[in-house]
């Protein structure tokens, strides 16, 4: 096969000396592999295996677990710090998470390329996480419908709350309103003041298929918060 564009997602060790890999690919998707040697701290392929970078690889193996053949460097490391690497973090999490193994995602591929992109910079970093997080409900066909279970229209005074059986949304006493809702429905998420309704029908939207097991990275996210008050 001709090499792939791809990024780190997660590794782990692996027997003695190599690494077992969760890779996001260009055309292929989330793969699962083995990197030999890729535990020994003078290896080439540890040195390259690193996240937010840019790789080049190919693979062999018809089954769920390949073995890394070749992994080349294509490009810088973004450089993170932060709460943008948190971020980057949280992005990686998620998409181990989320993508089955091999389903292509060629869109989730290129808003996790913008993603880190716009990491180190504060103002542009809400904004291409949530095109992220569309991109991967997407992917899995769970998109927000921005409409009542039975198709009907949301009424713009209205309170709203998700329902994630239906993927719409359902009356509530608290909740948020019919007309942000329109709006974010347009995809005109420039608005700042749609900022925090946009985070909360993301996290609504992803949370049944993210599982019971808090996300570590927003653990860290907390954390680091705290630290800030004090």
């Amino acid at each position: 096969m001709s090499a792939e564009p791809a990024f780190l997602l997660h590794r782990r060790p692996y027997r003695e000396t190599s690494a077992l890999v969760d890779l996001l690919t260009l055309h292929h998707g989330r793969i699962r592999a083995v990197a030999q040697g890729g535990q020994r701290p003078t290896s080439k392929s540890r040195q390259r295996l690193q996240p937010f970078t840019p790789l080049h690889v190919t693979w062999r193996g018809e089954r769920e677990l390949k073995r890394l053949h070749l992994m080349e460097s294509r490009g810088a490391t973004a450089l993170l710090a932060g709460e943008g690497l948190l971020c980057g973090f949280y992005a990686n999490e998620i998409a181990t998470r989320l993508l089955p193994l091999e389903l292509p995602a060629g869109n989730v591929f290129a808003f996790y390329t913008a993603l880190l992109e716009a990491l180190p910079m504060p103002a542009a970093r809400a904004l291409a996480l949530r095109r992220y997080e569309w991109s991967l409900l997407e992917v899995l066909d769970a998109t927000p419908r921005f409409c009542t279970p039975d198709g009907g229209a949301l009424d713009p005074q209205a309170q709203y709350r998700f329902d994630a059986a239906s993927r719409a949304f359902v009356p509530a006493a608290k909740g948020l309103d019919g007309r942000t809702l329109r709006y974010i429905d347009q995809h005109d998420w420039q608005e700042p003041t749609l900022a925090n309704a946009l985070k909360a029908v993301m996290r609504a939207a992803l949370a049944p298929h993210l599982g019971t097991t808090a996300l570590r990275s927003r653990e860290l996210m907390r954390d680091l918060a705290q630290r800030r008050q004090r």
